[in-house]
């Protein structure tokens, strides 16, 4: 088992609006106490966040597959570009190259504009349930 902050992915789980759970291994990074995603601006996940802040995140391989316990959060959708900047700094900073790759594939594909940006923080310790 490893902490949420020692992984390289973590599973967000969102709520659909019949309260089925949905989780999406991603990218993030911590700054200030708070964690950062990008996401495709039409993915699910985007969607439900906007119905619903609950959401639920544990330390993950690139899979998705669980290294960890559950953290319940909240989450929200960020559009302040000062904001934005924050996350992208942090994600630059810890996914170096690759993130500088995923940039650069969106910006060539027109994606890049299209991002939305997830900002969450823990409520409480782990534990949550297991999917």
């Amino acid at each position: 088992m490893i902490s949420i902050e020692a992984a390289r992915y973590c599973s967000l789980r969102t709520y659909r609006r019949d309260g089925r759970r949905v989780d999406t291994p991603v990218w993030f990074a911590q700054q200030g106490g708070r964690y950062f995603v990008f996401s495709a601006g039409d993915a699910g996940k985007v969607k439900r966040l906007r119905n619903d802040s609950r959401a639920e995140v544990a330390p993950c391989d690139v899979r998705g597959r669980l290294l960890g316990d559950w953290y319940p959060a909240r989450a929200e959708l960020i559009a302040d570009p000062g904001e934005i900047a924050v996350a992208l700094h942090a994600l630059r900073r810890k996914y170096g190259v690759w993130m500088w790759l995923t940039d650069l594939l969106a910006r060539i594909s027109g994606r890049y504009d299209k991002r939305a940006y997830i900002a969450f923080r823990l409520e409480a310790a782990a534990g949550g349930e297991e999917s």
